[in-house]
């Protein structure tokens, strides 16, 4: 492997990074006005302003430690090739149904074309009925694009390319695939169930319902985003080769919507700490939570378990729990709305989140993780590798308004064997 290529590699959530996907929110998410936001997928429309400065010290921290990648950037060098671009902009035209404008298109300059995939395509307004029309994009902007983690998901080392419930964000996955397949940072196998004779429209998963524990374990939410159906396609696909070999399943409620994906309730924090919504993954609930065993791509069996760390530590991977919110019901449910659950690691014990979850914080606090502020590590002021377990904070008054955390804004490429 050339030292300037990064082979696709994810067999933990904790492993010391060394790459990873950003998306800089941009005009992209400005565009967005109170009657489009619910079609969007958010409750809330965000102050772009704002939410970069806050994005900015994420990428920041992570600039610190790890390889970063911008998805314009690897969308712009794809498309300096011509083939590419032509079988790209039609893909996506064809998805879209705006096959009219595939030539539009495909005349720009890579650069252009990159902004206007991401950004959307204004309509030309050329009489009072197109004004009135309230339609002001023939190619909606792509407002959820800064959650990198849900379009595609790197397991070992097979890029899956998700099938998302809406389909408002399918080109996303297309532009992820067409990255992965072509861009030559990376050495990539990837995996889409569009493509595959096991496709069936039942089909739904994405990424932040798609945890990676171990090599031989898959963590998967089912709920309103990821279908049973998909986890079934993960098993067939996936399972088919040596790893993984156990699928844990955790049934998600339809609401709220603080529910979305498994990520929201439930993250890795070091080989044997967890962070946890204890509402719904420690208590007894009405939401299963299934061990499956998984064979050359076949389910050898389903067995039902009181929770996730339960399934771990039989799997002989014992985790503590570390709760969301603390003790107390209500700040477990504020904080749990506001992302508090929803860490990412870049090394084993070192994490980034919220700054605002002041219980969370405790808790991290309690079983010994150190808490700084991402200014002071982008400064030089702090350096992450004089600590055995850190969290740093970033802020996060807009961007837990746009409905995810740290780990909904990453999608990591490569990390260290642990």
């Amino acid at each position: 492997m050339s030292k300037n290529k990064i082979k696709i590699q994810i067999e933990s959530e904790i492993g010391e990074l060394e790459g990873v996907i950003l998306h800089t929110p941009g005009p992209e998410v400005e565009n967005m006005t109170p009657e489009n936001a619910e079609r969007a997928l958010y409750s809330d429309i965000l102050n772009l302003s704002v939410a970069q400065k806050e994005y900015a010290q994420l990428k920041g921290v992570l600039s610190k430690v790890t390889k970063t990648f911008e998805v314009k950037d690897l969308l712009t060098d794809i498309l300096k090739n011509n083939d590419i671009k032509r079988t790209l902009t039609a893909r996506i035209t064809g998805s879209c149904n705006v096959q009219d404008i595939e030539n539009l298109l495909f005349e720009q300059s890579p650069e252009k074309l990159a902004e206007l995939l991401i950004e959307g395509v204004p309509v030309q307004v050329n009489s009072l009925t197109d004004y009135l029309n309230h339609n002001f994009y023939r190619l909606d902007p792509l407002h959820n694009f800064f959650f990198t983690r849900d379009a595609s998901s790197a397991v070992n080392d097979t890029v899956l390319i998700n099938r998302m419930a809406n389909k408002i964000r399918k080109r996303e996955a297309l532009i992820m695939e067409a990255i992965f397949d072509f861009h030559p940072d990376f050495i990539a196998r990837t995996d889409n169930p569009e493509n595959s004779r096991h496709f069936g429209k039942e089909i739904r998963m994405e990424g932040g319902d798609i945890i990676v524990p171990r090599k031989d374990i898959l963590l998967i939410g089912t709920g309103t985003r990821t279908s049973s159906q998909g986890i079934d396609y993960i098993a067939k696909k996936i399972e088919s080769r040596e790893y993984p070999r156990h699928i844990i399943v955790q049934e998600l409620p339809e609401t709220p919507e603080s529910f979305i994906h498994l990520d929201m309730v439930f993250t890795m924090l070091d080989n044997d700490k967890c962070m946890v919504y204890e509402p719904l993954i420690m208590k007894t609930t009405r939401f299963a939570t299934l061990h499956l065993v998984v064979e050359n791509g076949k389910i050898k069996s389903i067995t039902e378990e009181a929770n996730i760390p339960q399934i771990l530590n039989k799997l002989g991977m014992p985790v503590e729990p570390v709760l969301c919110g603390g003790k107390n019901i209500k700040n477990q449910e504020r904080e749990q709305w506001h992302s508090g659950a929803n860490f990412f690691a870049f090394a084993p014990g070192k994490i980034i989140g919220y700054e605002r979850n002041n219980y969370t914080l405790e808790e991290l606090v309690k079983n010994g993780f150190e808490p700084v502020k991402a200014n002071d590590v982008i400064s030089g002021k702090t350096d992450v590798n004089d600590y055995e377990k850190i969290v740093v904070t970033v802020p996060g008054s807009e961007l837990a308004r746009g409905g995810g955390g740290a780990r909904c804004m990453t999608m990591p490429v490569r990390r260290k064997l642990l």
